[in-house]
């Protein structure tokens, strides 16, 4: 198993398959693939979405995924305690689980706890970011019920085009990265690789003494890019991407032995998250466009202890293959046919009763593209072997008001399959056990958007409401266990606006969303949600000196389900400079968190006590990036 990622993009090389291809749409910024699962232009897709390319990349300088997600209206991320620590991802007030996260079309989400390490993902390997918010089960399957986040990883282009980029910066950070792409009309290749190390912070505040030191960091990445178009009907590629280092972190609650006595500890991680992907594409008929992708996925981490032999393993391996079918029927009506499987596999250190579980499932879309309205009509069926069958479906119409401006209502369905964890977590004496007969979570997401461009403005804005039900829980099973049920109800609503435009020659652009999420049953916000969030990005280029700024602002929410801790809001204020010294060589100088903002986004115990996961203040990063001609 472990091997078939270097067994099937070889399988696919010997066909090495689109006359209109994805890699083609991923340079261009107005387009989108994830919304509808095919390349179409961005002011056509009936979710709201949110893309970054390269350019917009190296603009904004993040320094990491997180940094780039918190520009997007409706998503919120939480971390406990600087670069490298656990990240949550909530996309419209849905939980961590509940949206999809793929890397060049792989699943790369753990198959034990449900969630996607995204805080181990490089910015330094990635061409495009695509964010769908909303649910889109009808065409994904489980887990998107808040929505979807692709990265594709980087692309080559025509010519040679060698790199080299190195910065230093606060906490001993130091980044390296180089890479080399190129092609010609027919062939393209990206290869690249990084290394990123900091000394890191103090994570946490009071707590055990061997939890005071600074925890460090570590990340290196590798990713390749191959693509070749063998007629004007036939194109293939394969996709690599490997990232692999070890994150220390605190623990404040201790470690506890069998008789429940609780010691310190220094614990780290060891992590590996990799993809392969590989696609043949080809237009068999001129109304005819089938295209068939190969991929797998591992999410390892191995989690050891420097003051005892405690030791922790959860591997997912997932293997998977689509099929996609486009068929333009006439000038105004197309058709998407699709068919997808996949397969996790479990290997840890706890002793689950099931380690494997496959999936399969079939969809259709019908779009009616016309003058006075447009439409979308989606279903799809998914069989899993653990909890049987679901159907889901979605449906948008869109009507034009204007030339530049549109108006679509859309309702849409979505679930999430339980995780191995909330299924066969076995009775450990630990206080928790699974519920290996638990029933999917389930939404149904109702949503009005208005977009469009006027004097010089462009914005969007969209009401959403998303009602889900089966949530997965805790209940009491016995005076000392707890285990999952199916229990509560959730209601997701708000309101998203984002508006771009240029301002005094400055590019402006901003990004606001109002959440109320609640859990139906106590009326309780859910935790870690924050009611307001707004984002502000300003850039300007003076000849060969760019300068820019961000602002976010986050208001306060509550970090437990009864409402009793309550997490302060904060403002952090960010600037940035580029200086292109050369045609060659250009200069970076950022300053996060510039008036050093004490803040934190989720909450621990210690004694008795409720303390917060410290985040990085103020710091500064200056580097280069030499790209030499060819």
């Amino acid at each position: 198993m472990k091997y078939i990622h270097i067994a099937l993009p070889a399988l696919l090389l010997p066909l090495l398959a689109q006359a209109q291809s994805n890699d083609d749409s991923l340079k261009l910024p107005e387009m989108v693939i994830t919304s509808g699962r095919i390349a179409e232009p961005l002011d056509q897709a009936t979710a709201a979405a949110t893309v970054f390319t390269r350019a917009d990349i190296e603009r904004l300088q993040p320094s990491s995924i997180t940094d780039l997600l918190t520009r997007v209206p409706g998503v919120q991320l939480v971390q406990n305690g600087g670069r490298g620590s656990n990240t949550s991802l909530f996309i419209r007030g849905s939980s961590n689980t509940q949206s999809l996260i793929l890397v060049d079309g792989q699943r790369i989400g753990s198959a034990s706890d449900g969630g996607a390490s995204l805080q181990y993902l490089s910015v330094e390997q990635i061409e495009r970011i695509e964010v769908i918010r909303g649910s889109r089960s009808a065409l994904y399957g489980s887990d998107a019920i808040g929505g979807v986040v692709q990265i594709f990883t980087r692309r080559g282009s025509s010519g040679l085009h060698p790199r080299l980029a190195i910065s230093a910066g606060s906490n001993q950070t130091f980044e390296r990265s180089m890479g080399l792409s190129g092609g010609d009309e027919n062939t393209r290749f990206s290869l690249n690789g990084s290394l990123d190390e900091t000394a890191g912070i103090d994570r946490t505040g009071p707590s055990y003494a061997s939890d005071s030191d600074h925890d460090a960091y570590r990340n290196k990445a590798l990713s390749f890019n191959l693509s070749h178009r063998f007629s004007e009907q036939v194109e293939a590629g394969v996709s690599v991407l490997d990232q692999r280092g070890r994150s220390e972190y605190d623990n404040p609650f201790g470690r506890y032995d069998e008789n429940y006595n609780v010691f310190p500890q220094q614990p780290y991680t060891d992590f590996s998250l990799s993809s392969a992907s590989s696609f043949i594409d080809a237009q068999l008929t001129d109304i005819w466009n089938s295209r068939l992708e190969l991929g797998h996925s591992e999410s390892r981490q191995k989690t050891e202890d420097k003051l005892s032999d405690e030791v922790s393993v959860f591997n997912t391996y997932r293997d998977s293959a689509n099929w996609l079918n486009t068929l333009q029927l006439t000038e105004q009506h197309s058709l998407l046919l699709g068919a997808d499987w996949y397969e996790d596999e479990l290997h840890s250190t706890t002793n689950y009763d099931q380690q494997t579980r496959w999936n399969q499932a079939a969809f259709v879309q019908h779009r009616f593209q016309g003058d006075w309205f447009s439409t979308e009509l989606g279903l799809r069926h998914d069989k899993n072997e653990q909890f049987g069958s679901e159907n889901t479906w979605n449906g948008a119409i869109t009507v034009p008001l204007g030339d530049s401006t549109s108006l679509i209502a859309s309702y849409s369905e979505g679930f999430r399959a339980p995780a191995f964890n909330e299924l066969y977590w076995p009775n450990d004496g630990q206080g928790y056990i699974g519920n290996p007969d638990l029933s999917p979570e389930h939404s149904k997401n109702y949503e009005l958007q208005l977009r469009g461009e006027q004097l010089g403005t462009r914005w969007s804005l969209a009401a959403y409401r998303n009602k889900v039900r089966d949530l997965i829980s805790t209940t009491q099973y016995n005076p000392d266990t707890f285990r999952t049920v199916n229990l509560n109800q959730a209601r997701l609503q708000g309101i998203e606006l984002s508006l771009a435009r240029e301002v005094l020659g400055w590019q402006a652009s901003a990004a606001a969303n109002w959440l109320d999420a609640r859990d139906r049953d106590t009326g309780h916000a859910l935790p870690r949600r924050a009611k307001r969030t707004l984002n502000l990005d300003i850039d300007r280029t003076f000849g060969k000196l760019g300068l820019g700024a961000n602002w976010q602002a986050v208001s306060s929410s509550y970090n437990d389900v009864a409402n009793t801790q309550e997490l302060a809001g904060y403002g952090l204020l960010g600037v940035r400079s580029s200086w292109q010294a050369s045609a060659e060589l250009k200069l970076e100088f950022k300053v996060d968190n510039l008036l050093d903002k004490d803040y934190s986004r989720a909450l621990y115990s210690h004694d008795g006590e409720n303390y917060g996961y410290r985040e990085q203040g103020r710091s500064a990063t200056i580097g280069f990036v030499w790209t030499p001609a060819i």
